[in-house]
């Protein structure tokens, strides 16, 4: 996924200001370390350089179980959905990669790749390196993904890092508080 971005940010000319949440977080955390000059500040949504011993494959198979062949409108999946996922903010997020366009509608998400990759994805590769420029560390309050002993490693990755919580919010703050999460990365960007 660095090496994604890599290409395209390649194609824009960068360096730009990237953003990247959880496995995202992830992948834009690789790209500073491996290829700081692409990058002009970074913004990490509620994940840390660390490796994780949960996951989110119960999310996966919640999304994979649901019988789409009978699914017709959005209300319909959030309905179907409800009953193993009870958060109405983290249903809306998931379903906003529900492809309505086809029939019957299809995950835009590559569900089986993302069960196999798990392990991957909750990871960590242990990249070193330093990316010395503004990063910024925003999660949610509620959540447990970047946690108080995590912050000497990143400081050591990042040593120019700052740190802020969205009260009211967990892992998926950007969802859970939209414009709280806009208005913190826009006063970080603009500072």
């Amino acid at each position: 996924m660095a090496a994604d971005l890599a290409e395209v940010i390649a194609t824009l000319g960068g360096p730009v200001d990237l953003l990247g949440h959880s496995m995202g977080g992830k992948a834009v955390m690789e790209l500073a370390l491996t290829q700081p000059d692409l990058i002009r500040r970074l913004v990490v949504a509620d994940i840390a350089p660390v490796a994780y011993t949960h996951d989110q494959t119960r999310h996966v198979h919640a999304m994979a179980g649901l019988d789409l062949a009978h699914i017709t409108t959005r209300a319909e999946a959030d309905e179907a959905l409800a009953h193993v996922v009870a958060d109405p903010a983290l249903r809306a997020f998931f379903l906003q990669s529900l492809d309505f366009r086809t029939r019957p509608p299809r995950w835009k998400l590559n569900l089986p790749v993302l069960l196999a990759e798990m392990p991957k994805i909750v990871g960590w590769p242990g990249t070193t390196g330093l990316f010395d420029r503004p990063a910024l560390f925003l999660s949610g309050a509620d959540s447990s993904y970047v946690l108080p002993e995590h912050r000497e490693t990143i400081r050591a990755l990042f040593p120019k890092a700052r740190f802020a919580k969205i009260p009211g919010a967990g892992h998926w703050l950007h969802a859970e508080k939209p414009r709280e999460f806009e208005e913190t990365v826009r006063v970080f960007l603009e500072a």
